[in-house]
């Protein structure tokens, strides 16, 4: 029953995540449209009335500064850039505060609370009828994300705290993830095209709705004591400061950078150099999703075979996206553009799922088995990436250029990947009896706990 239950977390677990993700690209294809209906112009007769022509083919994000009429769109490219970061930037700000809420109450509450925080985003956007509005969702759904996501994780983690299930269910939820950004544009605009602006919106936010019941039915708060017999997490100043903790979040934030600055900007490139269409542009990531999944799968299993060697997996993955990254701007068509955004895909697979369980084993091996805050930092590393590339892409490909962007990010991750080199005896740390344990038997907290792990550390 307790494994069945376990089981039934990680579905709900993972719906969040894929639910967030969705919520996050789900407007790809729809915002044009939608705010050319609120300024009166563009291409759709209304607010509330169904895209014309172009509202299904988004394929992502990046669609949106090509699809503004020329006159206003240096205004509205920066409206977007701002919409879009919005998001992250909140999470920025906010992950910190709810990674040290979730170790103190744990994870049920904070999940739940981020489930209903995203369902009124959702609601919002399906009624907006202005910028205002527009904007107030999005920095919403990125307050619901830092408690959603981040809790969604850590609770994973907790409950599968052996290894290889541990990096199985990760990677799980990894491809969940990547799922719902790859597949929320076509749902969206599909949807958006045949039935109105609100129905994608009201469908996730039942979507939402039900995954919320589902784990207030598995794991009611305050159903049991368990939380009160918890040891006391590790503040996240402390663990920021960590080194191991500090290489692992660099590593995630520098393996994203690629994607979350590519996709504001590969659309009007290459429309411009090589006069890619519509459809073209709209599917340039969704074969990308297929090599994701099985960067997932190759690293689960590496990793139940030869675990020593996760610092391995992540190294040859930022390799893997730095030489992708430099070989974007040699393409020159649809075809080619795919295979380096494919590698950059599968490369971000490798050291996500090596890195998000090395990250658990270090708070275990290294501090207390607890895990909310270290994953708010996971979260940060992700939201640096993604709150930078709206604003700063555009920027730098207009004073630099497209290429010089893309060596750029290229370099960064190749040089970032022999400092991996230094995670390569983390495999051989032990955890002295489990922390978590004995503070579970041995019962006092607050400086109690603080003197032992003082004293552990000596």
């Amino acid at each position: 029953e307790a494994r069945r239950q376990r089981r039934l977390l990680l579905v709900g677990g993972c719906v969040a995540l894929l639910l967030d993700n969705m919520l996050y690209m789900v407007i790809v294809p729809i915002i044009p449209d939608y705010i050319a209906a609120m300024r009166g112009g563009g291409g759709a007769a209304g607010p509330s009335a169904p895209a014309g022509g172009n509202g299904s083919g988004g394929g992502n994000r990046s669609l949106l500064p090509a699809r503004y009429p020329p006159a206003t769109g240096g205004n509205e490219d920066v409206q977007i850039g701002v919409l879009f970061a919005s998001k992250a930037m909140l999470q920025l700000l906010v992950n910190p505060l709810s990674g040290t809420l979730i170790d103190r109450v744990g994870y049920e509450v904070p999940l739940l609370a981020g489930l209903a925080v995203m369902f009124l985003s959702t609601a919002t956007f399906a009624f907006a009828e202005n910028y205002a509005t527009l904007f107030a969702a999005r920095s919403l759904q990125g307050l619901g994300s830092a408690f959603a996501d981040t809790a969604g994780i850590a609770l994973i983690a907790d409950r599968y705290a052996e290894e290889p299930e541990r990096s199985r269910a990760l990677g799980t939820a990894l491809a969940c993830i990547s799922f719902g950004s790859l597949a929320a544009p076509p749902f969206g605009g599909v949807l958006y095209e045949f039935a109105g602006k609100r129905v994608p919106f009201l469908v996730l936010a039942c979507v939402c709705l039900l995954d919320g019941l589902l784990l207030l039915a598995l794991a009611p708060p305050g159903a049991t004591g368990a939380r009160a017999n918890m040891p006391v997490g590790t503040p996240i100043h402390r663990l920021m400061v960590d080194p191991y903790i500090a290489v692992v979040a660099g590593a995630l934030a520098t393996c994203n950078i690629p994607l979350a600055f590519l996709e504001p900007t590969i659309a009007n490139w290459m429309k411009d150099s090589m006069g890619a269409s519509e459809w073209e542009v709209g599917l340039t990531w969704l074969p990308a999703f297929f090599p994701h999944v099985l960067g997932v799968y190759v690293t689960v299993r590496l990793a139940a075979a030869y675990p020593h060697l996760q610092w391995f997996y992540g190294a040859l993955g930022m390799a893997i996206i730095g030489a992708s990254s430099c070989l974007v701007p040699a393409c020159r068509n649809f075809g080619q553009v795919i295979i380096p955004l494919c590698g950059i895909c599968f490369g971000i697979a490798l050291v996500d799922t090596a890195l998000l369980p090395t990250l658990a084993f270090l708070v275990d091996v290294r501090h207390v088995s607890v895990y909310g805050s270290v994953y708010a930092i996971a979260d940060i590393s992700y939201s640096v990436a993604y709150a930078l590339g709206p604003i700063v892409a555009g920027q730098i490909v207009h004073t630099m250029g497209f290429a010089q962007l893309n060596l750029g990010m290229g370099l960064a991750n190749v040089l970032y990947a022999p400092v991996l080199l230094f995670l390569k005896n983390v495999c051989q740390m032990k955890p002295s009896h489990s922390e978590r344990n004995i503070l579970l038997e041995e019962g006092p907290k607050g400086l109690y706990d603080t003197i032992k792990m003082e004293e552990r550390k000596g």
